[in-house]
């Protein structure tokens, strides 16, 4: 056997890559799971492809994972992977643009076959053919051996070769020293009812791990260290799991029960997947038959005294936007999660954007302000949806709450808070009359709030719908100056929230650059790791991230007023850069992109650096 040494690594940047078919969604998922438990800062970029059943083989139907895991914190899936392995040829072609310059390649090298290569375009095979000079090669027949590893265990060759993405695991978990156990468990706990399935893919995980430790191939494992992290208990989190999870906190400290009403949509779905996985907290989930559907049923709920929640996409919040309306007239609690996508219409799918903005502000007929906040990490969707629980039910108002496509499938590891410290949530229930005259639905409390009244609660009979309703009374009204009073009092509620809510913080070490870089949503980890590198060059840029989208925190125009340059990224062609220079007249820079990827720290670091050297 050869002698193999260690080398030790700061941070590394994997991507997995191959078919749709080849379940790289999974081996990044259980890569991940066992670099968490070894105690790296993590941070992961799942990309399914946009078509559903892409043909085998062909560039549209390639699905990647990429994983970054550090010994330090870290806030960004990385760049550029440094190691890439391709399960065929068409994930190569659609891969390799991004693997960095002398990174690693691990080919399977049985998939480089004359069909194979001509579905992903190529002409001849990069494998012999000298365009791959700039890497590190390693050509590995991975579906060979695993067929091997297999063979008296009952399978055709067929189902065999299906579980050679577990021998690139067991390759990657050797040469990353990632625990072993936690992936044989979970084998062992998934298959446990097929156990031709179980035995196949243990086989093909331990040949793989023993393929790197004997070949000559590779002469050493690398090795990552534990970040350093604050004490307490943590777990591996993706956003839409932080995201219900966070819903259901809100439900346990509100006493609300949570009815949550969907249409499927990508990548919306996983919340309708997790939610109905916590019955034990009472939580009642419906697939309804079309958006409308959902969003009336929940506005139902919310009516019946409960935490009425919708989520979708953007397509889905365009045929929301009327029932909404309805719940601004009604001043109800309801929660709507946009998992926003590339658009417009159907656009793409499975690619991530952040173009909703100014819908969720502004998407619906006549004056209805509502309060909107968007998540800016994995782990924070867990936060940010108690947030919009909170405003929901203290402001008797829908909000919509935004998230994307990146959030919602990316993970990090998330130290479990302390549910006592968890904000309380008082639903304040109308129980008696309000007024000598009978009971008022519109007779508002400090917050401008209106009551809210159970149906079935003796004496507190009153009407719903979505015609204009007079002051106090509640009675329908086509009185003009009512109608302009209602519209006042409603905006006017909206805005007091910015009395409840955090000033924007702002990280600037210094407290004298001259470029604050403005962000919201899913742009953070891109921002916060620039800004990082940036400092560490001896240049000085400040940062600061909006989580209350309406209304803005109540300090905001005396922080952008404070830099002689205010750049805004966004994944959008520039929304909310024009919604600062529409409302303080300043000369804010935007910087967009919209290619369904994420902006990137390097895109950070070549946009801030301009701005400081000109």
């Amino acid at each position: 056997m050869p002698t193999k040494t260690v080398e030790q690594k700061e941070r590394v940047v994997v991507r997995f890559a191959g078919d749709s078919g080849d379940g790289m969604q999974l081996t990044g998922d259980r890569f991940t799971n066992a670099t968490a438990v070894l105690g790296n800062d993590l941070a992961t970029l799942p990309d399914f492809p946009a078509e559903i059943r892409a043909p085998a083989g062909t560039l549209a139907g390639v699905s990647a994972f990429q994983i970054h895991f550090a010994s330090q914190d870290i806030v960004t899936p990385g760049d550029a992977p440094n190691v890439l392995i391709a399960m065929n040829p068409a994930a190569l072609q659609t891969n390799l643009r991004d693997l960095e310059p002398n990174g690693t390649l691990i080919v399977n090298e049985d998939a480089f076959v004359d069909r194979n290569l001509e579905k992903a375009g190529y002409s001849t095979n990069p494998l012999d053919d000298g365009s791959l000079g700039g890497y590190r090669v390693y050509r590995v027949p991975m579906t060979s051996i695993t067929v091997r590893a297999t063979e008296g265990m009952g399978l055709t060759k067929k189902e065999a070769e299906r579980s050679k993405n577990m021998f690139a695991l067991g390759l990657l978990s050797w040469m990353y020293s990632r625990p072993t156990d936690v992936t044989t468990k979970w084998v062992e706990k998934k298959f446990n009812r097929k156990p031709d399935i179980l035995r196949a893919n243990l086989a093909a995980f331990r040949a793989g791990y023993n393929f790197g430790e004997t070949t000559e191939l590779f002469a050493h494992t690398y090795e990552v260290k534990p970040a350093p992290a604050l004490p307490g208990t943590y777990r591996n989190i993706a956003g839409s799991t932080a995201l219900a999870w966070g819903l259901v906190a809100a439900s346990v400290r509100s006493g609300l029960p949570i009815f949550y009403s969907s249409y499927p949509i990508t990548p919306a779905s996983e919340l309708l997947h997790e939610l109905s996985r916590h019955k034990n907290f009472a939580v009642r989930t419906l697939q309804a038959e079309d958006e409308i559907a959902a969003i009336g049923a929940a506005l139902g709920a919310s009516f019946a005294g409960q935490l009425g929640v919708t989520g979708t996409s953007g397509p889905g919040l365009d045929l929301k936007q009327e029932t909404i309306s309805l719940a601004v007239a009604l001043e109800l609690p309801l929660i709507v999660v946009d998992v926003q996508r590339a658009g417009p219409s159907t656009g793409m799918p499975t690619k991530t954007e952040a173009a909703d903005l100014l819908a969720a502000l502004y998407g619906r007929h006549g004056e209805s302000p509502l309060p909107v906040v968007a998540a800016s990490t994995p782990a924070n969707c867990f936060d940010t949806a108690l947030e919009a629980a909170r405003i929901a039910v203290k402001y008797r108002t829908p909000v919509i709450l935004l998230s994307d496509t990146f959030l919602g499938n990316s993970s990090e590891p998330w130290r479990l808070p302390d549910v006592d410290g968890l904000p309380e949530i008082d639903p304040h229930f109308a129980t008696q009359v309000n007024h000598d005259d009978g009971f008022m639905p519109y007779l508002r409390d400090e917050n401008l709030a209106r009551p809210w009244a159970v149906p079935g609660t003796p004496g507190l009979r009153h009407r719903i719908g979505g015609l204009e309703k007079e002051d106090v009374t509640g009675n329908i009204s086509y009185e003009a100056e009512n109608h302009e009073r209602m519209t006042k009092l409603r905006a006017a509620k909206v805005a007091k929230i910015a009395d409840d809510i955090p000033l924007l913080e702002v990280d600037d070490e210094t407290g004298d650059a001259e470029l604050l870089v403005l962000g919201w949503g899913s742009t953070f980890g891109a921002i916060r790791g620039s800004v990082r590198r940036t400092r560490r060059s001896g240049r000085k840029v400040a940062h600061a991230h909006l989580t209350h989208l309406n209304p803005w925190p109540r300090n905001i125009e005396g922080v952008l007023r404070r830099y002689r340059r205010v750049l805004i990224p966004e994944m959008n062609t520039g929304q909310l850069a024009m919604l600062v220079r529409a409302r303080f007249l300043l000369d804010a820079e935007s910087y967009t992109k919209v290619q369904g990827q994420p902006i990137l720290a390097a895109d950070m670091d070549e946009q801030i650096t301009r701005r400081l050297t000109s």
